[in-house]
């Protein structure tokens, strides 16, 4: 006998999706930045030229159509976070499936698979650990809006004088927030490994 599953109705799925619209449109210009920080940290090194506003995007889009449904007791960043992670496991998961497919159809008498070691998804834990660490950087320096424009800039690869270019900050002002960030970290590492 098959499971009975009900569909929801059309109006269901409507408020649904304005809830979750309304949701991300309530988010604030820090947790704006935290989802930019955390689709970045998930598309590291993605395979087919995705990139991290790619991965956000879509995630966005799942949630909103409906096809990742968005409990509304978790928190609306962190539920993204995890459809990006899932978005982009996917697209490891295929990636590695399409090279075993190449390699077998390549050298059909080879046995053995090439080594996934090198390109396993990070154990669960180093991620939430990662994300953790990152969360508490952005909660310290959540106060000072330059030294968070220097991170962003620095997670986009950006080099120094792209940064200072690209958000309009002088280079004294660059290495005086610098500076700052650096005696911030240090004196909260210690906080942060407890």
């Amino acid at each position: 006998m098959e499971p009975l599953t009900i569909a929801p109705k059309a109006d269901d799925a409507v408020v649904r999706a304005a809830d979750v619209a309304s949701a991300i449109d309530a988010l604030s210009d820090l947790e704006l930045v935290r989802l930019n920080a955390l689709a970045r940290l998930w598309s590291r090194d993605l395979p087919g030229g995705l990139g991290w506003s790619d991965i956000l995007h879509e995630a966005i889009a799942r949630v909103l159509d409906g096809s990742r449904p968005w409990p509304p007791e978790v928190p609306i960043v962190a539920f993204l976070s995890g459809v990006m992670r899932s978005i982009c496991n996917d697209h490891w998961r295929r990636a590695r499936l399409e090279q075993r497919l190449l390699v077998s159809r390549d050298d059909p008498n080879q046995r053995s698979w090439p080594s996934d070691e090198a390109d396993e998804v990070p154990v669960p834990e180093q991620v939430v650990a990662a994300a953790q660490m990152l969360a508490n950087v952005y909660r310290l320096f959540e106060g000072d809006p330059l030294a968070l424009k220097i991170i962003a800039g620095m997670a986009d690869g950006l080099a120094a004088r792209e940064i200072c270019k690209v958000y309009d900050i002088s280079e004294l002002d660059y290495d005086t927030t610098r500076r700052r960030m650096r005696r911030a970290l240090l004196r909260h590492q210690q906080n942060w490994r407890k």
